[in-house]
């Protein structure tokens, strides 16, 4: 069995100097309910000499909402304490949506939003819905700190923009405007198996009827979670109704790139694209208040 290090820095300095001191050979530990399954099955992907577990730096567990900004959730916050706070249930609902249903119960007491967005998995079902809120990840490292829109942190299956030696600090999702709904729903084959085979991300923003933004994210269904910019084209300008609705579902199915596995085909995956799509715009119109 191969000897991996444990670290437990204190601080962001502390932890990204053990990041850049290993030479891509140490991976930061959120929860671990992802990271802790690749070792033990070997995954070749995850070549680790070292854990750099962040679960006690502070920065890193903030969960804090400004009325006058957003909402700061730090990369090491459990999802138990996102879905169980009032202003996330007031102000940031879809959310929830994601939040609640990774893993069971057990799970979400590790398990952390900034983790399931570093892992860079296709199916993970809390990047839809932080892309439909267009959520900024804040990243440090040695150059310093910066800041990247959440939908060009994945770049592949598990390949992400962060850095080896780079660390995600926080996700902040600015303040939703008047009229803004949002909604993340997937289908899974079974309860037993908790990988999507499609999931939809989606937000809208209604005035006076008539969206006046939107975005669309779709996971599973290509080899990273994609922003489909034409579905969201097909709402803005048009008057909420099921014939704008219905051609944002068509272009989701379009742009859809899926595979055939044991979860379903490709074309079973398309049109759930399709169907999904359209059930999620329909949430988030109710939830803007639209209808």
């Amino acid at each position: 069995m191969k000897w991996i290090d444990y670290q437990t820095p204190s601080t962001i300095d502390e932890a990204i100097k053990m990041l850049a001191d290993s030479k891509g050979e140490a991976r930061p530990m959120a929860g671990g309910t992802d990271l802790i399954v690749q070792l033990r099955v070997k995954d070749p992907r995850v070549n680790a000499s070292m854990i750099v577990d962040i679960k006690k730096i502070k920065e890193l567990n903030v969960l804090n909402y400004d009325s006058q900004k957003g909402l700061t959730i730090g990369a090491a916050v459990p999802l138990y304490k996102i879905y169980n706070d009032a202003n996330v249930k007031k102000h940031f609902p879809a959310i929830i949506d994601s939040a609640s249903l990774i893993g069971g119960t057990p799970i979400q007491g590790r398990a952390t939003l900034g983790g399931n967005l570093c892992n860079g998995a296709p199916s993970g079902d809390s990047i839809p819905i932080l892309i439909a809120h267009n959520a900024i990840a804040n990243i440090s490292g040695p150059k310093g700190q910066r800041q990247c829109p959440v939908e060009d942190i994945c770049i592949g299956p598990r390949q992400t923009s962060i850095d080896s030696d780079e660390l995600l600090i926080s996700l902040f999702l600015p303040n939703p405007n008047e009229g803004f709904g949002a909604n993340y729903i997937r289908f899974i084959p079974r309860n037993e198996m908790d990988i999507a085979v499609a999931g939809v991300g989606v937000s809208v923003n209604i005035v006076n009827g008539t969206f006046t933004a939107a975005k669309i994210s779709l996971a599973s269904v290509a080899p990273k979670p994609i922003l489909v910019s034409k579905a969201a084209g097909a709402l803005v300008g048009q008057p909420v109704g099921t014939e704008a609705i219905q051609k944002a579902a068509d272009a989701a199915k379009e742009a859809a790139s899926p595979i055939s596995d044991m979860r379903g085909t490709a074309e079973y995956r398309k049109h759930l694209c399709e169907v999904l799509t359209r059930r999620a715009i329909n949430t988030a119109v109710e939830r803007a208040g639209g209808n």
